[in-house]
């Protein structure tokens, strides 16, 4: 190659030679993102922007098509991985709160959002509206990676975490309908269609996961690596399922993973490992190649009018959605304020970005910059002050901090039982119980302590310690119930049950 002559990508052999060359440092940056606070997707679109055309890469890359077929599937992996993650007694009494916010809140949030663009930017109505849709989707992991470090209740988490799962859906139905060349739909039938995709994905997603939960639970697999594999697949399965039936396959795929995630699957430690370095892989790649999309010196003309849009979005829309929206449930102001802030926009709006121009929407280059843009300076902005803020509201003190046990169930299938495994983190309040206080169902039993290095066969009157990891093993009609009396007693102490926090079920 001549000195100084760009490199282009145009297939996608080039442009996974591309990703692969960067992956490593990608990598690196994610120990860079934990340090710093911030979101991992600013520091993996600098990656591709630094290698990318006007960077010291030069790499040329303009196939918005590829980009949003590999987006695409990197958000089914996410998403998966989302749901796996999703606990299921968190959100639960959040949910119709997050509904409000994914279905009424869009709405609010495209039409607030759109009305900005056109009458403060200029925008045109379609090229307004697009924007208004695209950035009205929130990204979970984005706020999750910046409030690690604070406790805080269960409503706001659980919210946050099911509205980021299941306002993509509403969003993408958007985005499409108005990237649709000619007319748009009437809004009663724009309704219509919405109501109807996410009736049907999530008639597929519940029943996709219910099927593939309840087969992995009674199939004993021949090798532990094959669990991990099936679950993503089933996963994927939902999605597509999803799709062909003109539903939300990215609704489909989120209730499947939620329902594997909360199924207590055999080997689940080790899924949750794969699926989440899955995870990390898919946003790497999607970022840097959202990164390498993006042509830096057209963003200096769309870099205020981004500004003003997402101000109109920041500083109206998002607490305009979060108070109309979660009115009828009283949630204290505080948290309200918190959720108006932690309305961070990640991957997703940038993605969606590319739908117009894949359909050669007359400006849909500069929707694509102007979200780039908005992505970028506010994730700057809100990411580093969502902690201080939640310090400021007074919102992480007083939480539970005892960590959960990562119990992995290997099925015995000849024996007709499990082999429960975990080790008792140090926030655990396990520590200090002796063997017998666990009080765990007839048919279960604590069959082995490994403590510093050596294993040994407890007495009833073994003290368990933090760092201990200790075998279980129990027949099959009571491995719920014993998994569910160590995890009480590990948030609760050797009381659970009695005060309330956990399990009381087992025999005393």
């Amino acid at each position: 190659m001549e000195e100084g002559r760009p490199l282009t990508v145009h297939t996608l052999n080039e442009l996974l030679l591309v990703c692969s060359l960067v992956l490593l440092v990608a990598v690196a940056a994610v120990r860079v993102s934990s340090r710093s606070g911030l979101p991992s997707l600013l520091i993996y679109l600098g990656i591709g922007v630094a290698i990318g055309q006007d960077g010291i890469g030069n790499v040329v890359f303009d196939n918005a098509e590829l980009t949003q077929v590999i987006g695409y599937a990197a958000l089914v992996v996410i998403l998966a991985e989302g749901g796996l993650g999703t606990k299921w007694k968190e959100i639960r009494p959040a949910l119709p709160a997050a509904i409000m916010l994914s279905l009424v809140g869009v709405a609010i949030s495209v039409g607030v959002t759109a009305a900005g663009a056109h009458y403060l930017v200029g925008l045109e109505w379609r090229q307004a509206l697009l924007i208004g849709a695209v950035v009205s989707s929130t990204d979970a992991a984005a706020v999750f990676s910046v409030l690690r470090k604070v406790p805080l209740p269960s409503r706001i988490t659980g919210v946050l975490e099911a509205e980021s799962g299941f306002n993509d859906a509403p969003v993408v139905i958007l985005v499409v309908a108005f990237s649709t060349v000619g007319p748009v739909d009437d809004w009663y039938v724009l309704l219509g269609k919405i109501a109807l995709e996410l009736a049907i994905g999530a008639a597929i997603g519940l029943a996709v996961g219910f099927l593939g939960a309840y087969g992995l639970r009674h199939v004993a697999l021949p090798a532990s690596g094959l669990y991990p594999i099936a679950v993503m697949a089933i996963a994927i399965v939902a999605y597509a399922a999803g799709a062909m039936a003109h539903g939300s396959g990215f609704l489909a795929v989120y209730l499947a993973a939620m329902l594997l995630g909360n199924a207590k699957l055999p080997h689940w430690p080790a899924t949750r490992g794969f699926a989440d370095g899955l995870g990390w892989i898919a946003q790497i790649g999607m970022f840097v190649l959202l990164g390498l999309l993006v042509t830096p010196h057209e963003l200096v003309r769309d870099f205020w009018p981004a500004v003003v849009i997402g101000l109109v979005l920041t500083m109206v829309a998002r607490p305009l959605e979060v108070f109309l929206s979660l009115l009828p449930f009283r949630i204290p102001w505080q948290e309200q304020v918190l959720m108006s802030w932690a309305g961070l926009r990640g991957a997703v709006p940038i993605i969606l970005a590319t739908i117009p121009m894949v359909s050669g929407i007359e400006g849909s280059d500069r929707v694509f910059n102007i979200v780039f843009v908005l992505v970028v300076v506010y994730t700057l902005v809100q990411g580093p002050t969502l902690p201080w803020l939640a310090r400021k509201l007074d919102l992480g003190r007083g939480m539970e901090t005892a960590s959960d046990l990562g119990i992995e169930s290997a099925p015995l299938e000849k024996l007709r039982g499990h082999l429960l495994s975990f080790a008792i983190p140090p926030a655990s309040r396990m520590h200090g119980v002796e063997v017998s206080e666990l009080r765990l169902p007839p048919g279960a039993s604590v069959t082995l302590v490994v403590r510093d290095g050596k294993s040994f066969v407890p007495a009833p009157t073994t003290v368990l310690r933090h760092g201990d990891e200790l075998l279980v093993v129990a027949t099959d009609p009571v491995r719920d119930a014993a998994e569910a009396r160590l995890r009480a007693v590990a948030r609760g102490g050797k009381l659970a049950g009695w005060l309330g926090t956990g399990n009381g079920s087992a025999s005393h």
